[in-house]
């Protein structure tokens, strides 16, 4: 920003100052007068008085001194032409030695260069060596917990079952002929309708044993002695949050069967399921401390660990199931740790689950208006929660991390349709179904899941969102399954990747898009077929960009402000 001119001050004085001054300068000048015609001298300088005419040889010391004259003058031209010689040298010299500097640093700058892209090649090579690494130790660390276990509890997600349960898992389980249990539980029940819960739990009460279950989200202690010292003076919390139902009649079921079991040995249960399904805060709530680790963010349990509930029960936690990149894209972003392992965009996974669900209920969950498009949604989200970058742009990148953990997280109240029944599984059949249904009571199931629903408190069907499940998570369990996954997506992901500009679709049916005339000339084909040689791949299409034809047919009632009224 330009200062502004300051103003000046003022030169005018009073008169008597001014001639007190001028009085100063006359007595100070006649002073240096006087005392210069004291010394003898004096400001004019002496003229030269030249030869004088009487004296001999005049005329030979005027041409000396002429001819003297001429050559000062020459040897001075003759200094200045060799100094400017002199500094075109240098200059010369500068070039050369800069242009001579500048080729080999040109040089340094390509190698380095080329340093750089074979740094960025390993560094991608090294994190990509790296995640799979991650990912076979969590294949491997779930294997450990399926041969370690007696009984493996598969944790479903109320809000989409079907999409929670991993095949290869169950048929895993199932291949151990009889010595190994599986069970389902139902987590999360409280974010979805009872009619729907209650639909559910019948599909599955048909296949497995099933449990309804509702974690407590508000565990802080992290040992028996703390909850001992705090339960004192505590307040009792009987919040939505803090409150668990199912924990009875699982941890009786559960002892049971410890009892039932030989010797003194402990019965070891295996808690298996995708990312963020409540695995950790089921074994939480059963223990009544905060043994594992949870939170929003997924992906937190990255090994398997023991945890004691009572003398004859140990519950094993583990990783979430590594998910099979040739899942939907709408079943990655949810049971998939893409976008936590930066493999995929949040805005990607915002846009494909946008278009498995009505567009009305989005609007109505999170109140925003009508929107076009996926980023159309996330700016006004944005804006709404106040997600504000510098300038006052909308970070839209926040904003979809918190749709994705609303989704993910114990938020979101959203159901999924339960399908019509084609029997059974091919790796379940009727007698598996029986033995593993023997030696559990289930009358007492039945009897803990109707009290369980009686207790909790469920959302109305209108609040929920209506989601669309694409049926089981295919998973991967073996490192070597992994390598071909991850060599069929990286060939896949270059050809299909989708515009993040595109149309969300809602369960309604699209409007028709509007056509657009195209008008082209002689000229306009000739460049054309030019332009469509076998060595350029590009195509041009010439559009009409004349609007006023479509706004005079799209508003033919429109008011003409040419008229003129008399």
């Amino acid at each position: 920003m330009k200062r502004p001119k300051l103003k000046k001050a003022s030169k005018r004085v009073s008169c008597a100052k001014r001639f007190k001054i001028q009085k100063k300068v006359r007595e100070h000048n006649r002073k240096l007068r006087k005392a210069a015609k004291k010394t003898g001298i004096s400001r004019k300088p002496k003229k030269d008085a030249g030869v004088p005419n009487s004296a001999p040889f005049k005329e030979e010391v005027l041409r000396e001194a002429e001819q003297r004259k001429h050559e000062l003058e020459a040897l001075k031209e003759e200094n200045k032409i060799a100094k400017q010689q002199e500094r075109a040298e240098k200059r010369k010299k500068e070039k050369e030695a800069a242009s001579a500097e500048v080729e080999p640093a040109a040089k340094k700058a390509k190698q380095a260069k080329k340093e750089r892209k074979a740094m960025k090649a390993k560094e991608a090579r090294a994190a990509l060596v790296k995640e799979k690494s991650a990912k076979a130790f969590k294949c491997c660390e779930l294997n450990k917990v399926i041969e370690a276990s007696d009984v493996i509890v598969e944790v479903l997600d109320a809000r989409d079952p079907l999409g929670c349960r991993c095949p290869q898992v169950e048929e895993t389980v199932l291949k151990h002929e009889g010595k190994k249990k599986l069970m389902f539980i139902l987590n999360k029940i409280d974010l979805v309708p009872k009619d729907n819960l209650e639909k559910w739990l019948g599909y599955l009460q048909a296949e497995c044993p099933t449990f309804l279950f509702k974690a407590s989200m508000q565990l802080k202690d992290r040992t028996v002695q703390q909850k001992k010292q705090r339960g004192a003076n505590a307040v009792l919390d009987h919040s939505r949050a803090a409150s668990c139902f199912g924990s009875d009649c699982l941890l009786q079921t559960l002892t049971d069967l410890a009892n039932k079991k030989d010797g003194e040995t402990m019965l070891k249960v295996g808690v298996v399921g995708f990312p963020n399904v409540g695995k950790s805060s089921i074994i939480n709530s059963l223990k009544e401390i905060r043994a594992c680790n949870v939170g929003v963010q997924r992906g937190l349990t990255r090994c398997m660990q023991e945890v004691h509930i009572t003398k004859r029960l140990k519950m094993i936690d583990s990783p979430g199931i590594v998910a099979a990149p040739s899942n939907p894209g709408d079943v990655m972003a949810l049971r998939s740790l893409q976008v936590e392992e930066k493999e995929e965009s949040p805005l990607e996974a915002v846009r494909t689950l946008l278009k498995q669900c009505s567009q009305q209920h989005i609007m109505l969950q999170y109140n925003v208006p009508d929107y076009r498009n996926s980023l159309e949604f996330l700016t006004t989200l944005a804006k709404k929660r106040g997600f504000l970058q510098k300038g006052g742009v909308p970070n839209t990148e926040l904003a979809a991390t918190t749709f994705l953990n609303d989704w993910t997280g114990a938020k979101l109240s959203y159901h999924c349709r339960v399908p019509e029944r084609q029997g059974l599984p091919s790796y379940l059949s009727e007698s598996i179904v029986t033995e593993l249904q023997s030696d559990l009571d289930m009358n007492m199931v039945r009897r803990g899941n109707m009290n369980v629903i009686r207790g909790v408190r469920f959302p109305n069907l209108a609040s929920s969102l209506s989601f669309t499940s694409k049926g089981p998570t295919a998973g991967v369990l073996n490192a070597s399954e992994l390598r071909k996954e991850m060599i069929t997506t990286t060939a896949t992901t270059t050809t299909t990747k989708a515009d993040e500009m595109d149309m969300t679709t809602s369960t309604d049916k699209p409007e028709a898009e509007t056509p657009i005339s195209k008008m082209v000339t002689p000229i306009q084909e000739s460049t054309q077929k030019r332009k469509d040689k076998p060595t350029k791949k590009t195509k041009v299409k010439f559009v009409n960009v004349d609007l006023t034809s479509m706004q005079n047919n799209n508003n033919d009632n429109a008011y003409d402000f040419n008229t003129d009224f008399v």
